[in-house]
Formats: structure tokens, sequence, C-alpha cells
């Protein structure tokens, strides 16, 4: 009995990812922060006036601080939603006399503009309601309620959910496309499933889904190269590495860089300290640029690697297989990657020793 009751109460459960502690305390960190800081803000931008907040923007903190990657938390869904739900809602308030009548008509008609809009943001329903049950202190503010609490409050809650997300490295707002290099599919999508495979799926259903073509896009390539991996016997990293790496020294004057450059012939190296770690890599583009601005006085300082090095590197383990590596050579057109053990590099793996191993791969497969 009490399974069978268990049965049917998880049936009302959404099927929605658990996230770890850590990540949950930060999304409620980012909506105290979010609310208190855009308030204060408000607070001092009109000086005397008393300045309230209204519950919606409650609402509006949870899709930008826990779900930023839903589209109805996008910054135009928020700021137009908004303001459409708060002119409708105005407007129904001064003309239609019957409250009932009113908020109904407001929330019915704001659901309408904003879907036709591409801007639906469920918080938006509880302006339009606000608008009209808000009292007089609301009535009294007439249009003016619509730039202040409104919009004022949506903006600088936005700005606030951009920086704070951009800090935990989330991308808000969420960038259109996958491959960012252009409008084509990505070299993986374009032997696979395509974006307007998906958009053709997606045109077919009759349900709005809280989940851009982006996102589905990124999760139909990660499932796809797990598939791919349990068919194929795996190379492991240090199967396929280089062990003589060349690489920069961070104290190195950049002129000297550019001699190693001409005589590896390469476009890009890794960027090594005293101890043989690992802590950023150097561009040839980037020696390039350097010498562009070698006459502002501005930059006369940077004369050594670390100056104008790269310190974010993405890097793999010597266990890791290669399928791993794929989407930075494919996607995102990777020259090499390096093999890093207990923070020294152990070897580098470049575009021509993973096409080497592919092609031993698919010859395996074909005998």
């Amino acid at each position: 009995m009490f399974h069978s009751q268990l049965r049917w109460l998880n049936i009302l459960k959404p099927n929605f990812k658990v996230l770890p502690l850590k990540e949950r305390l930060l999304c409620g960190i980012g909506a105290l922060l979010g609310l208190l800081l855009s308030s204060l803000i408000s607070w001092w931008v009109l000086g005397d006036i008393n300045a309230w907040y209204i519950a919606p923007m409650g609402a509006s903190s949870v899709l930008l601080f826990a779900v930023p990657a839903s589209p109805l938390a996008q910054p135009w869904n928020m700021v137009v939603g908004n303001t459409l739900a708060g002119i409708i809602g105005v407007t129904c308030a001064m003309y239609i006399p019957n409250l009932t009548e009113a908020f109904s008509v407001a929330v019915g008609l704001s659901i309408v503009l904003m879907m036709t809009t591409d801007s639906l943001h469920p918080p938006s329903g509880a302006i339009a309601i606000t608008a009209v049950l808000g009292g007089d202190a609301v009535h009294q503010l007439g249009y003016h309620f619509i730039f202040y609490p409104v919009l004022l409050n949506s903006i600088l809650l936005l700005v606030i959910a951009i920086v704070f997300n951009r800090m935990l490295g989330k991308q808000y707002p969420q960038i259109a496309q996958v491959n960012q290099r252009s409008k084509d599919p990505t070299p993986t999508q374009k032997v696979t499933i395509q974006p307007q495979d998906i958009q053709a799926t997606l045109d077919q259903q009759t349900e709005l889904l809280d989940i851009s073509e982006y996102d589905l896009q990124k999760i139909i390539l990660a499932a796809q190269e797990k598939a791919n991996a349990r068919g194929q016997s795996q190379f492991k990293c240090q199967d396929i590495m280089s062990k003589h790496v060349v690489s920069l020294n961070e104290q190195e004057d950049i002129h000297s860089a550019l001699d190693k450059f001409k005589q590896m012939n390469l476009m890009s190296l890794p960027v090594s300290n005293a101890e043989q770690q690992l802590v950023g890599t150097l561009a040839l583009y980037e020696v390039v640029e350097w010498f562009k601005r070698a006459n502002d006085m501005r930059t006369t300082w940077e004369h050594q690697v670390k100056h104008i090095m790269v310190r974010q590197v993405v890097t793999v383990k010597p266990e890791q297989p290669i399928q791993d590596l794929v989407p930075y050579f494919v996607e995102r057109s990777f020259n090499y990657i390096p093999v890093v053990e207990d923070q020294k590099i152990v070897g580098m793996i470049s575009r021509a020793d993973m096409i080497a191993a592919l092609n031993q791969q698919l010859n395996q497969i074909s005998a």
C-alpha cells in the first residue's frame, strides 16, 4: 500500500534535476543579493521617495538565479514581458470597474501579447494582477507604475543577475547557437542531428517547452558523443600524446617567444612557471596584437610572456579517453590540448594526433 502511494506521489513530481547543495545555496544567495541590492539602489536613485518592492520580482529572481538557462528567464522576456503586463494591468484597472473582470482580462491579454512577442515571463502575470489589486498606492501612480517600480526594478535585478551568473561561470544571457563561428551546424551536427531537425521536431509540439533549442543541441551532442564512445575501442590520452613538449616560460621575453614560434612553426604554445607547472597558453596572434600596440605608452610594461598570455587553459589527464577531446578539436577549433598530471605538463595532443587515432579506429571498424 505504502509503495503504491509513493509511486502515485512520484507521478506528481517534476522530472527535474536536483542540484548539489553548494549550487542550491548559491542560487539562494544570488536571489538574496539581487533583491537586496536592487531595492537599495532603487531607494538611492529615487531619494526621498519611499521605495517599495512588488512581489512578482521575487518570482523573477527564482528564474534569474535558479534557472538562468530557461528561455523564460532571458533579459528580453523579463523586460518586455513585465512592461507589457504593466501597461495592460494599469489600463484594465483604469477602464474596467469590476476588479475580478479587470485582473482576469489583464492576465489573459498579457499572456497572449507575451507569447506573440516571444517574451513570455511567468511573473509578469503577477505584475498585471498587482496593477489592478495593488490598492490606492498603485492606482495613484497610473502609468508611472510601469517605470517605477516595474521597469526600474526589473532592469536593476537583471543587471545583478548577469553579473552574478557570469561570476559563477554561467553563460547568461544564453547565446543563440552552439556554433559561435558561423550560422552553419557544427562539424559534429553535420553528420548527426542538425539544428533544423530539432526545430522541425519542436514545431510539431503543441506544448511550450521550458528549454531552448540551444540547450537541446548541447544535450543531444553530448549524448551522441557518449553513444559513439560505447561502440569504439577507446584510446587514452597517454596513448597518443607527444611526450616531448615545447613550452614557453612565463618570465620569457616576448621577442624570444616569437623566435620560438618561428622555429617550431606553431600557432600557440603552453606556458609554464619555474616549477614546470602549466600556468597559461600563448597564441601567435596575441604576440602580433602586442606588436601592434607596442608604441602605446600604456602597454610599455608588457614585455614578458606572463603579461599577455591567457591563464585559463583547457587540459586533460593521461587516463582520459580521447573521445573527451573531440568537442574541443571539432567544435572549438583547438590546435592542441596539454595533458597535465599534478599540475605539470606530461604531454601534448595535437589535432594531427587525434586524426591519426580516429583514423585507426575507423580502420578497425571497417575491418
